[in-house]
């Protein structure tokens, strides 16, 4: 092989594990950033993916989407910390969360958790997202939770109208 063929190959050969070494830390730093949707349900017996059922990890990233359970919030006096269950079809899941939660949320009310799951039945949230309208639903969620009826707040904690 003369030395201008060689020195193409070697070049040629170079472009090309560059960009495969660019491709591979790409997908790694995107797989470290992959937060998978799960209902309380799945997280206690598994989601089935194709014919293996997958059960979530201690530690594992995640994004969780249910209905509070009335009666489940728990407010710290001292902080902004707050505990609250979720529940769809099945067992609920228990949500820790330090911070502000939005405007929406109530008992009742649908949520969506991203959070690393600490004990089978037990999440430690970094972000909490309520439902916005009557209406809408994360598909994934609406599929799992047919059957459910949602309680509008005014029904909820209705107060006697005082007329006069």
């Amino acid at each position: 092989m003369n030395p201008r063929r060689q020195k193409r190959l070697v070049v040629i050969s170079t472009i090309v594990l560059v960009i495969g070494a660019a491709i591979g830390l790409m997908l790694y730093a995107l797989s470290q950033n992959i937060d998978l949707f799960y209902t309380p349900s799945e997280v206690i017996d598994g989601k089935q993916i194709g014919q293996v059922k997958e059960i979530p990890q201690v530690g594992q990233r995640l994004r969780i989407g249910g209905m509070v359970v009335p009666g489940s919030v728990k407010r710290d006096n001292d902080s902004l910390a707050v505990s609250f269950d979720l529940v769809d079809t099945g067992p609920a899941v228990t949500v820790s969360y330090q911070g502000l939660l939005p405007d929406l949320f109530r008992e009742g009310q649908g949520i969506v958790a991203t959070g690393v799951l600490t004990a089978s039945n037990h999440i430690e949230a970094h972000e909490v997202l309520a439902k916005h309208d009557e209406e809408y639903m994360p598909p994934e969620l609406a599929e799992k939770m047919k059957g459910i009826k949602h309680v509008k707040p005014e029904q909820a904690y209705s107060t006697p109208k005082v007329s006069g």
